[in-house]
């Protein structure tokens, strides 16, 4: 039984999965899009909000705690710093949905559906 177990395991061990994940992440607030499977995508979405909203709801007191947390989840300081000085601000009046998918049909080799997933523009 899979009660109360979540997270979705993409066919990966622990270790490979937690780092695809963080690489997606941090791929995605860096572009700003990526084009991946639909499974994956909705793997890492509500990953990326939760990093924004995070970013958003950090005040000038909790600042350094906020960007600690948003690194370690992410791979890149560089990002970091993007997602709180740039992405943060630009997504402080809009109360959620920062990401959406647009399919783009089945991948020629092995027929994955793959998508697009990007941060919703002002």
């Amino acid at each position: 039984m899979r009660h109360r177990v979540g997270g979705r395991r993409l066919n990966r061990a622990t270790g490979v999965r937690t780092a695809l994940r963080r690489n997606l992440i941090t791929e995605l607030l860096r572009r700003e899009r990526i084009r991946t499977t639909k499974a994956k995508a909705a793997a890492i979405r509500g990953d990326s909000e939760r990093l924004i909203t995070l970013a958003k709801r950090a005040g000038q007191e909790k600042q350094v705690h906020a960007r600690r947390l948003a690194a370690a989840r992410l791979n890149d300081p560089e990002v970091v710093k993007k997602l709180f000085d740039d992405l943060a601000p630009r997504f402080a009046d809009r109360p959620g949905g920062y990401t959406r998918m647009l399919k783009l049909g089945p991948r020629t080799s092995d027929g994955a559906e793959m998508v697009l997933l990007e941060l919703v523009e002002e």
